[in-house]
């Protein structure tokens, strides 16, 4: 075998090695990001979204909806695009951004229960007020 057809041989293969790999890391990482709304839709489509697949899902929360267990740190609201609303249980510490404001924008990563509850495995709260540039008069 030619030194050229060796080279091009072993390029192929760690091309391929290389684009498998990738492959694979996206499937076992990769998580659908929804709205409400799309999540809705997403498992009337496709039954068995419900509990084999994790996703994050991108709302508001719902005002007046929350509600803390301070001895077992659970945290039960519910989100909405205005389409579609879900309820939202999470067992652990959420970010001090999330507060009982009524204007709150959070991305909830988790899984949907069969009683259509989301099961959140993390919880990231919004604050754009904080972080925006002062407008130029």
């Amino acid at each position: 075998m030619k030194a050229g057809h060796k080279f091009l041989l072993g390029a192929a293969l760690i091309v391929g090695s290389v684009g498998f790999l990738i492959a694979e890391g996206v499937k076992e990482t990769g998580v659908y990001f929804l709205t409400p709304a799309e999540l809705a839709a997403k498992t009337a489509s496709d039954p068995t979204f419900v509990e084999n697949v994790g996703f994050k899902v991108g709302a508001r929360v719902v005002p007046g909806s929350v509600r803390r267990d301070d001895a077992s740190r659970t945290i039960d609201f519910k989100v909405s695009d205005g389409v579609k609303t879900y309820p939202v249980t999470y067992h652990g510490l959420v970010p001090d951004t999330f507060t009982d404001a009524n204007d709150i924008e959070v991305v909830v990563e988790g899984r949907l229960g069969r009683d259509g509850v989301i099961r959140a495995t993390d919880v990231l709260a919004k604050c754009g007020s904080r972080y925006e540039a002062v407008p130029k008069a």
